[in-house]
Formats: structure tokens, sequence, C-alpha cells
């Protein structure tokens, strides 16, 4: 963490605003990037008055939403063909990408915005709402919503921290824990559904080939 704030506090205003968007951007695509602590130091240094928190708000919120729709274009450009006649075939039958459509169709909105404060989904549901086809307009409000607030609480943390940056970072590190294990909880659900879906759809499989 010393490093980190030695780091940024080095940096030129323009430069921190960049890199702190930058850290907020990666977190889409390499979720282990500890994003959030380093977002929590930025307010930090904002609160000494080496850079504005207005503008680090705005840098990691915009880099961040602009990095989640990125890979919910890629996921609509090259998913549906992924999944059904690439490798992508044996994680996601044929029904399956079909439930997880109208999933996405039905819960689309509120499945997207409460996933972004999740670790690990916070990655992954912009990609399957493009694999599902969902349309921008419905993909980029909670995206919007869901980053504003998870940053602005980042930003603000840091920024009031005071004297006591290692406590915001711990309070954090804690709350993270705890989406953490509420992600742990939600994966292990998901993969039993996958499981269970795969089992069902093997049994079928053999039931028409024994048919034939």
């Amino acid at each position: 963490m010393d490093g980190i704030l030695t780091f940024l506090g080095d940096l030129p205003a323009p430069l921190v605003y960049v890199v702190l968007g930058t850290g907020a951007a990666l977190e889409n695509v390499v979720p282990v990037v500890p994003a959030d602590t380093f977002v929590v130091i930025g307010g930090f240094v904002a609160g000494l008055g080496a850079v504005r928190a207005v503008p680090a708000f705005l840098s990691v919120w915009g880099f961040n939403v602009g990095g989640a729709m990125a890979v919910y274009a890629v996921g609509r450009r090259y998913g549906p063909r992924f999944f059904s006649e690439g490798p992508g075939r044996r994680l996601l039958a044929g029904e399956q990408l079909d439930r997880l459509e109208a999933f996405y169709r039905r819960w689309g909105v509120a499945a997207i915005f409460a996933g972004r404060f999740l670790p690990g989904f916070r990655a992954l549901v912009p990609v399957f709402a493009g694999v599902a086809g969902l349309a921008p307009s419905r993909v980029l409000p909670p995206l919007v919503a869901a980053s504003a607030i998870w940053y602005g609480a980042l930003v603000r943390a840091g920024y009031l921290a005071g004297d006591n940056l290692e406590a915001a970072v711990a309070a954090i590190e804690r709350t993270n824990r705890g989406l953490l294990a509420a992600s742990l909880a939600l994966a292990a659900l998901v993969l039993g559904l996958w499981w269970r879906a795969r089992r069902k759809g093997g049994a079928r499989g053999g039931e028409v080939r024994d048919a034939s």
C-alpha cells in the first residue's frame, strides 16, 4: 500500500487520473487486479490535495464503464458463435445457451446491476449479456449506476480517510471479503444448475440414440 501511495503521489495529476482509470478498466478483463484498493488510495491522494476528487471519480467511473462495455461488445460479437460452433459448446449446450438468453431477457438489468458489486461476477455479467444478445440500451444503464455507486463510495472513503488510510482500506477489504463469500455461494449455485442441465441433456441424448 505504501508503494502505491508513493507511486501515485509522485505522478503529475493528469497521469494519476489515467492510472486510476486504467486500473478500474482492467478489472473488467483481469478480475484479480486490486482496483478497489487502488481507487481508495487514489481518493486519499485527492484528500491530500495532490489531485481533485471529482476528476478522480469521473476517471475511474468512465474507464470502468468503458471497459465493461468493451467486453460486452466482444461477447456480443463473438460469443454466440464461440458457444454454438466453437470450443464453448463444451461449456454451454444449445439448450443452456437458450436459457441464458431467456434469463438475460427477463432479469438482465437487475442481474447486471447486482453482479457489478460481486467479485468475479463483476467481470462476467457484461460479457454474458453480450453473449445473450442483450441490447446496449439495457446494458449501459445498470453498468453506469452500479459503477457510480461503487467507485463513488471508494473515492469518498479514501478522500475522507485523513490519517486513517489503513483503516479505510481494511474496511473495504472486509466488505470485499463478504462480497466474495456471496460470489462463491452464487457461483456454487450456478455451477450446480449448470451440471444438472448438462446431465439432463446427456440423458436425453442417450435416450435419442437408444430409440434410433
